[in-house]
């Protein structure tokens, strides 16, 4: 099953492969309000690569006072974990980029800040659950202009889209890819946030499916998913880019 393939601008072991990867999740310990440590970390990443996951790109939020992370401290967590998972003879191939929330914090970063992307400059973005940024789309719009490719995270997470569903069109003539969580079709973010899930898949809208994984939680519902009918028409449709 594939559920958000990479197929360009991968790693070069993995040049030639299909690689089960997933580029939405928040495995580095103790940096935001996914593992705590080090040993969730692992835990969590063992139970994605019994799911038959090969290549993890791990998103931590960047997020102003709550989360004020940087690619500095990203990166040595990165490399606290790639070593734990090392001494532990875990095969399995780490990245990290980071979910950045998008407001005023943001808008300074991206005219002071060197940002850290997915590969081919793209970059993960999210913003309120609860409300549009009222700058949202100027920030895809600069995004653009200053060459990075926009993936909207878990468009379906927010449900005031429910009566604006133009905009996601706009998000795609704009050149953002859009990334929906998995377990958004199973149901479990909540009914409103499965139709949305479900009429972005009718729609042929889905560029990447994500887990958007914190914790053992997610996991087992992640788990459940992989046996279910949904999982499977999903592997058969999924996007290759």
């Amino acid at each position: 099953m594939m559920f958000g393939l990479f197929k360009k601008q991968v790693p070069e072991k993995h040049a030639g492969h299909h690689l089960l990867t997933d580029m939405h999740s928040h495995l580095l310990p103790g940096i935001d309000d996914g593992a705590p440590d080090i040993a969730t970390s692992i835990s969590l990443i063992k139970g994605l690569a019994a799911l038959g996951y090969t290549w993890l790109i791990t998103t931590p939020h960047i997020m102003n006072d709550m989360y004020p992370n940087t690619p500095h401290i990203i990166n040595e967590r990165l490399h606290d974990l790639r070593q734990a998972l090392s001494k532990q003879n875990i095969d399995i191939q780490i990245e990290a980029a980071a979910e950045y929330y998008v407001d005023e914090f943001f808008e300074e970063l991206l005219q002071t800040e060197e940002l850290i992307c997915l590969p081919g400059n793209k970059i993960l973005v999210e913003q309120s659950m609860l409300q549009a940024y009222p700058r949202f789309k100027d920030v895809v719009y600069e995004l653009r202009l200053k060459g990075y490719t926009p993936i909207i995270a878990h468009p379906e997470r927010y449900v005031y889209m429910a009566e604006q569903k133009h905009d996601y069109q706009w998000f795609k003539d704009s050149g953002c890819l859009l990334q929906v969580n998995l377990l958004s079709l199973q149901g479990y973010y909540g009914k409103s946030e499965r139709k949305l899930a479900e009429y972005l898949y009718r729609e042929g809208m889905i560029d990447l499916y994500g887990t958007d994984c914190h914790h053992d939680r997610h996991l087992a519902r992640l788990s459940k998913f992989a046996t279910e009918t949904n999982a499977i028409r999903l592997s058969e449709n999924t996007k290759i880019y």
